[in-house]
């Protein structure tokens, strides 16, 4: 197992890699494709490589692929026999936002995973009525299901009161997971990162390469037209002509900063995100083998400090 930069997750006892793995693609076939672009076998053989490279810290939710995410999941770990961490989440949809809900949800979690216990157990998105909701996280570790909790897609504002009524519990927010790239720096605009710093919560980056575009495969010249415009899970992200020759001058410097140290696009952005801050931890999907070991080959270098500013100053704040 190669070594990889290790990340304490929050104020939690969990250490995870500096970098994770995102399974949303994982038996979804609505949105990813799943039978057709990529398989069982595609996972599993991603699964091995992730851990050859000492990435075992995985990321999935009850709502992908209607579960089967979690089960492919759980079948990969058993297969295997390694450890791994494993991070999952519960949706606080209007008709389901209680403690008993959350309670029974996480159960499923459980059995489809094939665990005793979930290591980042967090909420998908804000509830209708947060309180109850922290409750039944805290009522989850207190039980001995979950080792630490997270949100996702939280402000900072609610945030803060995520981590306060937690507090009451004795229980730190270990991490809150929202969309962040290059293309997508909001966090940095809307004091998202700055909370995180000082709550000492981990920032777990959702789409780290953008769904793809950050790879360069959508660059002018590379793209036919019907492929123009991805639609993912209700959010649509454009990508049309005019989009990507303003995002060319980036991918120039990406390709040059690239070439010096013998990586790819890619790389050089998941390493931006993971020599940002050191509360960050991206989790770039990984469907198949040349993904996982893509993935992996953003860690075990750094950008310098001028690369760094090169290509910040190149993305816009977005």
């Amino acid at each position: 197992m190669l070594q990889t930069d290790q990340r304490a997750l929050g104020a939690s006892s969990l250490v995870v890699p500096a970098l994770g793995v995102g399974t949303w693609s994982w038996g979804d076939a609505r949105f990813w494709g799943y039978g057709q672009s990529h398989t069982q076998d595609d996972v599993t053989q991603a699964y091995h490589i992730c851990l050859d490279a000492g990435l075992n810290f995985f990321d999935t939710a009850e709502g992908y692929g209607g579960g089967e995410s979690e089960r492919l999941l759980g079948q990969c770990r058993r297969a295997d026999g390694r450890a791994s961490i494993i991070a999952t989440k519960f949706a606080p949809l209007p008709w389901r936002a209680s403690s008993s809900a959350l309670l029974r949800a996480l159960d499923g979690s459980l059995e489809r995973l094939g665990v005793e216990r979930i290591d980042l157990y967090q909420i998908h998105l804000p509830p209708p009525r947060l309180n109850p909701i922290m409750d039944a996280l805290a009522e989850a570790v207190q039980s001995g299901k979950v080792r630490a909790v997270g949100v996702s897609n939280f402000s900072a504002s609610l945030m803060r009161r995520a981590h306060a009524r937690l507090a009451h519990h004795g229980i730190p927010l270990a991490s809150n997971q929202v969309q962040y790239s290059l293309l997508h720096r909001n966090p940095e605009k809307n004091g998202l990162l700055d909370a995180c710093r000082e709550l000492d919560v981990t920032l777990i980056a959702a789409s780290p390469l953008a769904q793809g575009v950050l790879s360069g495969k959508f660059r002018v010249g590379t793209i036919s037209r019907s492929l123009t415009r991805r639609i993912m899970g209700g959010m649509a992200l454009g990508i049309g002509a005019t989009r990507r020759e303003k995002l060319e001058p980036l991918f120039l410097i990406l390709e040059e900063i690239a070439r010096a140290h013998d990586k790819t696009i890619a790389q050089v952005a998941l390493n931006w995100l993971i020599t940002r801050d050191s509360c960050i931890i991206p989790i770039p999907g990984a469907k198949n083998v040349r993904q996982a070991s893509e993935n992996a080959g953003a860690l075990g270098w750094r950008l310098t400090e001028a690369e760094h500013a090169h290509i910040s100053q190149a993305a816009p704040l977005s």
